[in-house]
């Protein structure tokens, strides 16, 4: 019997050799950025229009000592928070070695808010979907927990964060699939995510969430509903201003909640 290499030799008692602040450190010392910390709120915007919004307008700022090699981070504020956004890291890999990379700069809540497909409808495009369970259908979360069906929010965060949300500010809760290959979804795969009832497809959570409980940190996802797959016209809006103001107000209810029971240093 052939054991496939991604569920071999994996140690989960294990600490890395490779770790995160060891590459920042010496990132650092490459690029000659001074010491210093992330916001503690940390946003992950894998479509980046919240972060090309907030470079082009002036908005934000970068952040000066953010020292990962492969992106960058803008710092803004709203409703008196002090919050970061990272643009563009699609895929649970990319996702989850930032998340790596920010935890060890001086994060202390990450939110993640991606674009999925909609699999079960629950109302028109668009929308969010607090993630609260994700199907493992990606590679990077079999380094971080053994296997399973399933990664989930932490439920004391899940608890905290079901009162952040009013009348005004709709939030589904529910399942979705995780993917590493997304024009691998097939008729048949999808069947399969209807009958789990999964809500959703898209490319990170899984993996966040098997880091967030590995390594006990504060991870919540959202899924922004935007499309059917393409399967029809016209698909992929997000709304007014590329779905940027709806977005804004979910990161702000998020943190403000979770700035008034917990994330104090």
């Amino acid at each position: 019997m052939i054991v496939a290499p991604l569920l071999a030799n994996k140690k989960y008692d294990q600490l890395s050799i490779f770790d995160p602040a060891n590459l920042l450190r010496e990132a650092r010392r490459q690029k000659g950025l001074p010491a210093g910390e992330v916001p503690q709120v940390c946003v992950l915007d894998p479509d980046g229009d919240l972060f090309r919004y907030l470079r082009d307008s002036g908005t934000g700022t970068l952040n000066p000592h953010w020292a990962c090699y492969h992106t960058e981070l803008y710092d803004f504020h709203k409703d008196g928070l002090h919050m970061g956004v990272l643009g563009c890291a699609v895929g649970a890999s990319f996702a989850v070695l930032v998340a790596e990379e920010l935890f060890a700069s001086g994060c202390c809540l990450l939110i993640s808010i991606t674009s999925a497909g909609q699999i079960i409808r629950v109302r028109k495009p668009p929308y969010f979907i607090l993630i609260d369970r994700a199907l493992r259908d990606e590679g990077t979360s079999y380094h971080y927990l053994p296997p399973a069906q399933y990664s989930y929010i932490q439920p004391d965060l899940l608890a905290r964060l079901t009162a952040a949300f009013t009348d005004e500010l709709v939030v589904e809760q529910g399942g979705v699939w995780t993917t590493d290959a997304p024009f691998r979804e097939t008729a048949e795969a999808i069947t399969f995510a209807r009958t789990e009832n999964l809500l959703a497809v898209e490319m990170e959570a899984a993996a966040l969430y098997a880091f967030a409980e590995a390594r006990d940190k504060p991870i919540v996802c959202f899924a922004h509903v935007t499309n059917q797959m393409g399967t029809i016209q016209n698909d992929f809006e997000k709304g007014e201003s590329d779905g940027n103001a709806a977005v804004l107000q979910l990161i702000s209810a998020v943190a403000r909640k979770w700035k008034d029971t917990h994330c104090e240093k």
